[in-house]
């Protein structure tokens, strides 16, 4: 029995751009996770409207 794994994850999330406003968009979440408690984050990223994969932090969460 492994301690520690790493599991990925993907959700819809509302996420807001200032040149498209908001959108809804797939975030992947890269997780450790220790006897299946999920406890640092390792990576999340995101599918643009073209296809292309960027990083989260280029936009902020829509409010």
């Amino acid at each position: 029995m492994k301690l520690i794994t790493v599991k990925r994850q993907t959700k819809d999330e509302k996420r807001h751009t200032p040149k498209m406003g908001e959108l809804l968009t797939k975030v992947t979440y890269i997780k450790k996770h220790f006897l299946s408690i999920p406890y640092k984050t390792l990576h999340k990223y995101r599918e643009t409207y073209y296809g292309e994969i960027k990083d989260c932090e280029a936009c902020n969460l829509a409010k």
